[in-house]
């Protein structure tokens, strides 16, 4: 009985016990290194972090709260309904994610699923595709940064965005049906009046004044980001103790085995182990491990990318903890996320000989190393929030001429109705 006992209790009770334990240890015997990583953590979310997140979240909860985001998703269910089958507000989280980066996605998302805007299963759905990484950090960071060859970032950025959308159309099939009916109710009615209606009931439902709002956006936005430091800054000293305990080490050389059989340079077992982790140190190591082909270090980049790391997993696990939404889902989301990057990348460098990995003119912005200075911050903001509308306008524009012909389908039925009963 007590044996079974143990297995029941070991892994949600005594292995993360022993685990803390082992790592305070480690910080009491390496205090230097142990400091050197807070340090290093804390210099990422100052410098990068943290001004290239708060305005987008500050921007994005005031357009919730101002009733702008019930509004888009009036508009932009007919795209997102039948294509991801997630509502029409999953656009903006969407168009933000992809713009922005992790974890803004999920922050978002939760904010959608506590505003009732989408159900629990909606929201496990949308999850599991918007939060990605943002454009910025694939051209900057990894192709110019580690790299130093910025024609790599195109083809590391298309095979990241393909197989994020893929996961969306894969994930629409999760517990599929819950959501029937909604299209014949959506067509009957003129769906710009219907957006401005619901705009006007959530900014009245919102109820607050404009300076509350605004005050209340910027100390959540303040309060989430530096949750998010929390944990870049406890991910980075955890990575730290690991190396220095060597089981970074034991883990590469049992991961080596499954990059031989699937056609990998086992030599890059230790960058996975690392991205297993954190998502930058181990797009550090692809790039920098040496007598690696191209080819290699840009399918690992694309995989170690989509994974994001455990560090983002556990911050997009401690935003979603105020909501029933589950993070089994992400996970398993994250999983095919990675395989199909990875997959995708090689489509990309091998039959499909994509045309732009060589030639290709990059605006100057995309070819620069981020860097904490408030020059690079406004650009920063600048690009993400032009992607940010680009994204959306090209899905309104889909969206519409969707609606459009589903009303013209319609209208065309109604009549042939008509005539067959006077006959």
């Amino acid at each position: 009985m007590q044996k079974n006992s143990f297995k029941k209790h070991f892994f949600p009770y005594y292995l993360p016990a022993v685990i803390a334990v082992l790592i305070t240890i480690g910080m009491v015997l390496f205090p230097k290194e142990a400091f050197q990583a807070a340090l290093n953590g804390l210099s990422i979310w100052w410098n990068i972090v943290f001004p290239a997140l708060l305005p987008f979240f500050i921007f994005s909860q005031v357009l919730i709260g101002l009733g702008a985001v019930h509004f888009l998703g009036v508009l932009l269910e007919p795209v997102m309904r039948p294509v991801f089958n997630v509502p029409g507000t999953g656009s903006f989280v969407m168009a933000m994610g992809l713009a922005s980066g992790f974890p803004l996605g999920a922050v978002l998302t939760t904010k959608l699923r506590i505003d009732k805007l989408c159900s629990k299963i909606e929201a496990e759905r949308l999850i599991s595709f918007v939060n990605t990484a943002d454009p910025l950090f694939m051209f900057g960071a990894v192709a110019v940064g580690m790299l130093h060859k910025p024609q790599t970032g195109m083809v590391i950025a298309v095979a990241h965005y393909l197989s994020s959308v893929s996961v969306g159309l894969v994930m629409r099939f999760y517990k599929a049906g819950e959501t029937r009916g909604i299209k014949e109710k959506r067509i009957k009615k003129d769906i710009l009046n219907q957006a401005l209606q619901a705009l006007v009931k959530a900014r009245q439902k919102d109820g607050r004044p404009i300076g509350k709002l605004l005050g209340n956006t910027v100390r959540d936005s303040v309060n989430t980001l530096m949750l998010i430091g929390g944990f870049i800054i406890l991910f980075s000293v955890m990575i730290t103790m690991l190396n220095l305990s060597g089981l970074t080490g034991y883990l590469a050389l049992a991961f080596s085995y499954l990059l031989s059989a699937v056609g990998m340079d086992p030599a890059l077992a230790p960058a996975f182990i690392s991205g297993l982790f954190e998502v930058d140190l181990g797009c550090q190591q692809a790039s920098t491990i040496p007598n690696i082909a191209m080819d290699q270090r840009i399918i690992a980049l694309g995989a170690i990318i989509a994974w994001s790391g455990l560090s983002v997993h556990a911050q997009v696990a401690s935003i979603i903890s105020s909501t029933d939404i589950n993070i089994t889902p992400y996970i398993f989301a994250r999983v095919i996320h990675a395989v199909l990057a990875g997959l995708f990348s090689m489509l990309l460098l091998g039959p499909l000989k994509f045309p732009l990995i060589t030639e290709q003119a990059l605006p100057v912005f995309l070819g620069t190393i981020p860097s904490g200075n408030i020059p690079y911050w406004f650009q920063r903001t600048i690009f993400m929030g032009g992607r940010f509308f680009l994204v959306l306008t090209c899905l309104l524009i889909i969206s519409l001429t969707i609606y459009c012909f589903e009303r013209y389908t319609l209208k065309k039925t109604v009549e042939h109705q008509r005539r067959s009963r006077r006959y």
